[in-house]
């Protein structure tokens, strides 16, 4: 059977347990009606004695995602809220003090654990709607707080900007 039948990309899936039937309810006739074939040919791919020909494949696939992607992203969100993330970014950082010295902005690589608080905040905005700078804005506060200023040990008057983001990647533990 072609990837994607039941499963997420990665490999045929066990017969016995697609995902599509598994959210029709096992309904073989639910998932004939959402895929535009009829329940016998979904019976067949079950047990293996067909396979999906690629256009079907591509309807199993794009059905999976769309159901299978919405609960992974409510995980990653939950877990990330609740245990906060790890961003590992290249971008411009500069500051300023409360001594009024600056540190002119320059290219740095960062990886930091931020808190759930962080992630919520940022997931906030970004339901929003609002722009990557202003989401960059909260990144910036969260580094702010607990890179730069290490929790309020130190640094308690610095100002942090983060701009010119070459890449940043996020990390749920």
């Amino acid at each position: 059977m072609p990837t994607g039948w039941g499963n997420p990309p990665g490999g045929p899936p066990p017969p016995s347990n697609p995902l599509l039937v598994k959210a029709a309810k096992g309904s073989t006739s639910a998932v004939a009606g959402q895929l535009g074939v009829s329940q016998r040919t979904v019976q067949r791919w079950l047990k293996g004695t067909a396979a999906p020909k690629p256009a079907a494949a591509q309807a199993i696939a794009d059905a999976v995602r769309a159901g299978w992607q919405p609960r992974v992203q409510q995980r990653v969100r939950r877990a990330a809220e609740r245990d906060g993330f790890v961003l590992s970014a290249s971008a411009q950082f500069g500051f300023a003090s409360a001594a009024s010295s600056t540190d002119d902005p320059r290219l740095r690589l960062i990886t930091q654990h931020l808190p759930g608080d962080v992630a919520a905040a940022l997931f906030a905005a970004r339901d929003a709607g609002a722009s990557e700078d202003d989401q960059a804005r909260v990144l910036a506060r969260g580094l702010q707080e607990h890179y730069f200023r290490d929790g309020g040990r130190r640094a308690s008057g610095l100002a942090v900007e983060f701009t010119g983001i070459q890449w940043a990647d996020f990390g749920v533990l």
